[in-house]
């Protein structure tokens, strides 16, 4: 780890502010990527596909990142628990080689679009209907997390956020052994505050569920950070250090912006007019609750939420998947 680092700082890292992005997706969903260990990886690239669209609504016009993915399989339980640790430049490079720095991230938007892109992938291989993907988008809490506090200002503090990336799977000094009852005892949780009580083989069978399968990368590396963007660079003879950078305040994102991340993401374009198939345009936005309430009794439309799935659906799901693998819990 202590090397890894070293050469992440040295030789790889921009001297530019990063950010740590940690994506966490449903507990429903997990058992489709505990069975088939392939879609970590392209969980990773839903995750870079969700920040490059973002990052092109807040900017404007398409940017490039670099960005390290670590894939972690491990909850503070030891449990199976699937989820990325992102260390991502904040901003990127435009057509021009100028690094626009763009410090302002909306994890609520990131969620969003990460949350459509899983579940479009789960779809598009064949694991999860289109209705239940939807069912799925319009609960309240989706399940779906981002998380992108963690600022990183120098290259030794993105160094620092890199090992706690691919930090092991669990502590030696959280594990005990519990003589008179004859179990393994595990602390977890703030400072290790609580204790976990569990036979051996439970904690033998924890810790092997996070091998990676044969050939199986679970650090990865993309955009400015990829090896075939770095190849480039050596083969080109120019040196890896970004000659202009620009500022950006935070803005809010243009309604071109926007029009263009519903898009992408829900893959239909909002400024065509449903009726007559013209080109729409954005007015004005409204925000003000007071004004929005009135136009909705002026239009006398009425909202439902859609009823909750059944709890035993997703068990069904589960089990599904576990037959299809011939491996079960």
């Amino acid at each position: 780890m202590e090397e890894w680092g070293e050469w992440v700082r040295k030789t790889l890292l921009l001297d530019v502010p990063h950010r740590q992005v940690v994506l966490t997706i449903p507990k429903t969903l997990r058992v489709f990527f505990k069975y088939r260990r392939r879609l970590l990886g392209e969980l990773s690239r839903a995750a870079v596909k969700t920040l490059m669209v973002y990052l092109e609504a807040l900017a404007g016009e398409p940017l490039v990142p670099g960005i390290i993915v670590a894939v972690q399989t491990f909850g503070d339980r030891i449990n199976f628990h699937p989820h990325l640790h992102l260390l991502v430049t904040e901003g990127g490079i435009d057509r021009a080689g100028i690094f626009h720095r763009l410090p302002h991230l909306d994890d609520a938007r990131l969620a969003e679009i990460f949350a459509r892109e899983v579940l479009r992938l789960l779809v598009d291989r064949g694991l999860l209907s289109p209705e239940w993907a939807e069912r799925i988008l319009s609960w309240r809490h989706t399940g779906f997390n981002v998380h992108s506090r963690v600022r990183a200002r120098t290259k030794t503090e993105a160094e620092r956020v890199g090992k706690y990336m691919v930090r092991p799977i669990f502590a030696l000094e959280r594990l005990a052994f519990l003589d008179l009852e004859g179990k393994v005892g595990y602390r977890h949780g703030p400072d290790g505050a609580e204790l976990e009580r569990m036979d051996y083989l439970e904690l033998i069978a924890r810790v092997t569920s996070h091998i990676p399968d044969k050939g199986q990368v679970m650090v990865r590396y993309y955009r400015l950070y990829a090896n075939a963007h770095r190849g480039k660079v050596r083969k080109a003879n120019r040196v890896p250090v970004l000659l202009g950078m620009i500022e950006e305040e935070p803005k809010p994102i243009t309604s071109k912006g926007w029009a263009e991340m519903i898009r992408k993401v829900y893959e239909v374009d909002p400024m065509i007019c449903p009726r007559c198939g013209g080109r729409m345009k954005v007015v004005a936005f409204l925000t003000e609750p007071e004004v929005v309430d009135r136009i909705i009794r002026h239009l006398e439309l009425t909202f439902a939420a859609a009823k909750p799935p059944p709890a035993q659906a997703f068990e069904q799901v589960a089990l599904t998947a576990a037959e299809e693998s011939g491996d079960y819990d």
